[in-house]
């Protein structure tokens, strides 16, 4: 079980050692992570940012980038 909207954790998880048994990776996310009026919420898992909200989110987004 790894942080999905981490990368590495991803990756590190995809490319561990598998042995002789089946594995199963389950990946814990957060709808629209890093976007505050996104986050945790259903409608943006079907609906598109489009204008003022896009730039909004982009902000957010570029903000948040080491």
């Amino acid at each position: 079980r790894v942080d999905g909207n981490d990368i590495a954790q991803v990756y590190d998880a995809l490319t561990a050692p598998i042995g002789d048994k089946p594995r199963a990776i389950i990946l814990d996310t957060v709808k629209g992570k890093g976007v505050s009026f996104m986050e945790h919420s259903v409608l943006w898992h079907y609906r598109t940012a489009r204008g003022e909200e896009y730039e909004a989110a982009l902000k957010e987004l570029e903000a948040g980038k080491p």
